[in-house]
């Protein structure tokens, strides 16, 4: 029940937080936008999720997931809420910040959810259900906002939106529980902020991760247009494409939880998918623009494996936390990503339209082979050189950030 209850929290912060892309059109019509003021109402939610991410992971460490996740998703509806009511877009755009920075609450508490309740060797594919989630959300979004837009304009949208993040903090408040053996809320977490920040495994992870974003983005933002007007692909075939792109991606989020719960590690299924998405980002570049059949059937699963890494990295920066700072080093990783993610479409634009689309898969290339390089050698708990993990178990008085191991 906390796993369905904290996918679905992710999947409700994930319908504005990527979903209201698919409502431009009447965003502009609505705000008498242009295309560059839409993308900075839009981007709005980003600016206020990155900033709070880590704060919000400390404060699930310490009091935790289930007040946090609530709280936040209450600031989310109202701020949404309000949205509906104002008519300007400045306004507008400083509410939408406003509902990120409340919505990284769950990015942030729904994972330590998934350490705390789930043992090392199924918490890799519980990780992973967690984190296709966020496709799903979007997904539904997208499907259910532009007929929402249709009949009620963009008010209706926003107190839609608003209404499922309320329905969301109902079901943590009503289902979401801490385990049995958890200190007390508000006691403060064993391991400090500190050595969390200052940790060089988990840097090197978070530079990881923030490496392999470039290719994921890349793929998800330019799929349609590497085929379409790269390559002379029809552009409902190119659509339709992308959307495989994202279902194949969804589908090896869950098959690398699988995969890392049975090789009880993270860090080597993770490297073995940077390694592939290198490869595939570079067999991309050298045949675009050559036969558009062909160059599809490399790209897809290219692009498809550099969605599918995430939980992996989710997972490892858990378990590379201190004791009690599993949701801060969750927190840290992501805000990485999250700085790739609102870096990567603008600089992959600018190499596209200087040097040509190959040079732009390249940099996907070029960007997995360093996050390759980055992780090579980095260990992890239980990654001692035998196949067989340590089997975790819970200690009384100390949290689950990290595995405690016994055999």
């Amino acid at each position: 029940m906390v796993l369905a209850v904290g996918s679905a929290a992710q999947a409700a912060t994930a319908a504005y937080f990527l979903g209201l892309a698919a409502v431009t059109p009447a965003l502009r019509a609505h705000f008498d936008l242009d295309l560059a003021g839409v993308g900075l109402m839009i981007g709005a939610i980003s600016v206020g999720l990155v900033p709070t991410l880590i704060p919000w992971g400390a404060a699930a460490d310490r009091f935790g997931e289930r007040g946090v996740m609530a709280i936040g998703l209450v600031g989310s509806a109202a701020a949404l809420a309000a949205a509906a009511l104002v008519p300007h877009p400045l306004a507008a755009g400083a509410l939408l910040m406003l509902a990120g920075a409340s919505g990284a609450s769950v990015n942030a508490a729904s994972g330590r959810a998934v350490m705390t309740w789930f043992p090392a060797r199924s918490r890799g594919l519980a990780m992973a259900v967690r984190q296709t989630s966020v496709p799903v959300g979007a997904a539904l979004a997208a499907v259910a906002l532009p007929a929402v837009a249709t009949a009620g304009g963009v008010p209706a949208v926003f107190l839609v939106l608003a209404a499922v993040c309320l329905l969301a903090a109902v079901a943590v408040a009503a289902f979401v529980r801490e385990p049995p053996d958890a200190p007390a809320r508000g006691s403060r977490p064993a391991g400090r902020m500190l050595d969390v920040l200052a940790d060089r495994r988990l840097q090197r992870l978070s530079a990881g991760g923030l490496l392999l974003v470039v290719p994921q983005f890349l793929g998800s933002v330019f799929l349609v247009e590497v085929l379409h007007t790269g390559s002379g692909m029809p552009l409902a075939a190119a659509g339709a494409l992308l959307a495989l792109t994202q279902v194949l991606g969804a589908a090896g989020r869950l098959g690398n939880g699988f995969w890392s719960d049975r090789a009880g590690s993270r860090l080597r299924p993770l490297r073995i998918v940077a390694a592939l998405v290198a490869v595939g980002f570079g067999a991309a570049a050298l045949l675009q623009p050559g036969p558009v059949v062909l160059l599809a059937v490399v790209l897809v699963p290219a692009a498809a494996l550099a969605i599918s890494w995430n939980g992996l990295v989710f997972t490892a920066a858990g378990e590379l936390a201190p004791p009690g700072r599993a949701a801060t080093a969750m927190a840290v990783s992501n805000t990485a990503n999250y700085l790739a993610a609102a870096a990567t479409p603008v600089v992959g634009g600018f190499v596209a339209q200087v040097a040509g689309w190959p040079a732009m898969l390249a940099l996907g290339t070029v960007a997995a082979a360093l996050a390759l390089l980055t992780l090579r050698g980095l260990r992890e708990p239980g990654d001692a050189g035998n196949v067989t993990p340590p089997v975790p178990r819970r200690t009384p008085g100390r949290r689950h950030g990290t595995v405690v191991t016994g055999h």
